[in-house]
């Protein structure tokens, strides 16, 4: 049996993510490998963090890479922070927030929930109220759900957390760096996130960020393993709970010791650091801006064509819009001709949004006009096919004349 080479089909993502890829991130991952401790490779490693601190809006020391898909960041972030029984508060608006309840279960934590209804986000005095009952050791909590297309507000919660002596962990896998995350302003102790959303990379690579606070508790967990310890290392009576994700034997290995504790994805770091040197080249504001622009244009469009947005467009994420399926349109038949006709992809959503909303992004390499204006376009067709009255070009004219007057 022969096997061809990969030759993956023409495709425009524009949905939740992953998205394409920038090509500048591609190029940057093909160049050769070198060894993990060659002063080229240390020196890429040093410059990934300064300039993931760029991205992040930060100036914690311990800001790096965790290798694996921003579920690797997440679990590692938990994992480090959590010991059985502690008591953690998840606040849940969508469904990567279950994901982080299951993560700290699984971590032994005592979890305690509070739930808002999906496309809608928590005040900061509903938070505020459930730390005073819970006192918890950790706030988990995402910034910009995916599944709902909405973002929690954290601007109040860094310092409400501060004050309750409670370590402030944000998943922003979906929401850095097409959305404004301030991580020193906002006093977040710990955020991770992911290269294939709007850091225009591939999936595989976990930035992440460690406040001094954040780093101190780690720390107190600390045990080097076996074969690589020194005399005088103690380990401590409360381990990490995982080697891999073992935050405080990471932090060494992309600090001055440069201890061992596993081969650097040496591709992926290229990409990490190529996603980073564009956005800190475009400005952290302006590519904001840029996923801002873009992203009304969108919800504009769509509007226009007489569909309705799902969820609160106070605060509705800039990377991607939930849209209602219209009545009488199969909703994954649709995605499919969207796919099979026009080589596009857009999203369906999860758990009680499944076969009720679309999700549409522009994120990342596709928040362009371009991109924007075909999705549009193509969608209109699906629609009328379907039975659904769009009045024709009103998609695509609407977000042209909200780009004339941007």
């Amino acid at each position: 049996m022969s096997f061809e080479p990969i030759n993956p089909p023409q495709r425009l993502l524009m949905g939740p993510g992953p998205i394409n890829a920038d090509p500048r991130v591609l190029r940057a991952m093909s160049a050769q490998l070198v060894g993990q401790y060659d002063p080229a490779m240390t020196g890429y490693m040093n410059e990934t963090m300064e300039l993931y601190r760029g991205v992040f809006r930060t100036r914690n020391q311990q800001t790096m890479l965790v290798d694996g898909t921003s579920r690797a960041g997440i679990e590692a972030a938990l994992v480090s922070l959590i010991e059985p029984g502690d008591r953690v508060l998840v606040p849940v608006f969508g469904r990567f927030g279950h994901l982080l309840r299951e993560i700290a279960e699984r971590c032994g934590a005592e979890v305690h929930v509070i739930e808002a209804e999906w496309g809608t986000v928590f005040s900061t005095d509903a938070i505020a109220a459930a730390i005073a009952e819970v006192r918890p050791k950790v706030l988990a909590i995402v910034h910009g759900d995916t599944s709902t297309t909405v973002a929690q507000p954290l601007d109040e919660i860094g310092a409400l957390c501060a004050a309750n002596d409670v370590i402030l962990y944000a998943d922003a896998t979906a929401s850095l760096g097409g959305n404004r995350f301030e991580t020193d302003a906002w006093g977040v102790d710990v955020v991770t996130a992911g290269l294939q959303k709007c850091l225009g990379g591939p999936s595989g690579s976990a930035p992440i960020t460690l406040s001094p606070r954040a780093v101190d508790l780690i720390n107190s967990r600390k045990s080097i393993e076996a074969g690589i310890r020194s005399e005088g290392d103690v380990a401590s009576a409360h381990p990490i709970r995982s080697n891999y994700f073992d935050l405080a034997m990471i932090m060494d290995y992309w600090g001055p010791k440069r201890l061992n504790h596993h081969t650097e994805a040496t591709s992926a770091l290229y990409g990490a650091r190529e996603c980073a040197r564009l956005l800190v080249d475009e400005g952290i504001p302006e590519a904001v801006e840029r996923h801002r622009l873009h992203g009304d244009a969108m919800a504009t469009g769509l509007t226009a064509m007489g569909l309705t947005l799902f969820g609160d467009q106070k605060h509705k994420m800039n990377n991607v819009v939930g849209v209602e399926i219209p009545d009488g349109i199969d909703g994954d038949g649709a995605r499919a001709a969207m796919l099979n006709d026009y080589g596009i992809e857009i999203g369906t959503s999860f758990g009680p949004l499944h076969g009720r909303v679309w999700r549409i992004g522009t994120m990342g390499y596709n928040a362009r006009r371009d991109t924007v204006l075909l999705t549009l376009a193509a969608l209109e067709q699906v629609l009328r096919r379907g039975g659904v009255t769009v009045t024709a070009g009103s998609g695509v004219g609407a977000a042209l004349d909200m780009y004339a007057s941007a």
